[in-house]
């Protein structure tokens, strides 16, 4: 039943068309969509060029010009690195310098106390070296004398028991040749 219905009101529709077939390929009817042809393509046309096409073109401007500034203020970036950079590496050649003369200064100030120190120490030796030298002299010359003496008391003793005179002169002589020579 259902299949009948469908039947009848396609009939009817190709009753009410005619059997000609497609409609837009009605000759009739060509001037009527060569109309509603121009007519949309002039509205299309119109709604792109006043509307769609200037948001695009200013979205693309607006991109092209956020690209230039990037770049361009990555070019001002670079350059500013590059420029830190050589500042930089300037201060580290100057504070390299700087650290050296505080080094030779340095050096030279301890080599100066040092050679101060040696000198003060040399100075103390050499009177120390001297005050020895005259004690050791004293010394000698106190030993010397009490040779002398002990020589003396030991030859007038020899002498005394060999049963000869005892000569204080001759014997006193006789030890400083001796210790002389």
């Amino acid at each position: 039943m259902a299949t009948t219905t469908h039947d009848a009101g396609h009939g009817a529709a190709e009753a009410a068309h005619g059997s000609s077939g497609m409609p837009q390929l009605d000759f009739s009817t060509y001037g009527n969509q060569i109309f509603w042809l121009l007519v949309t393509l002039v509205v299309i046309y119109l709604i792109l060029s006043r509307i769609a096409l200037p948001r695009i073109a200013a979205i693309l401007n607006e991109r092209q010009g956020t690209i230039t500034n990037d770049l361009a203020a990555a070019e001002d970036l670079k350059a500013k690195a590059v420029e830190a950079e050589n500042a930089y590496n300037k201060a580290l050649a100057d504070a390299r310098a700087e650290a050296q003369r505080i080094a030779a200064e340095t050096r030279a100030e301890i080599q100066a106390e040092v050679d101060e120190a040696i000198a003060k120490a040399d100075a103390e030796i050499s009177a120390k070296a001297a005050e020895s030298e005259k004690a050791i002299a004293e010394i000698r010359a106190g030993a010397l004398e009490s040779v002398k003496v002990v020589a003396a008391d030991t030859a007038s003793a020899l002498v005394a028991a060999l049963g000869g005179k005892d000569d204080a002169d001759a014997v006193k002589a006789a030890v400083a040749e001796r210790t002389e020579g």
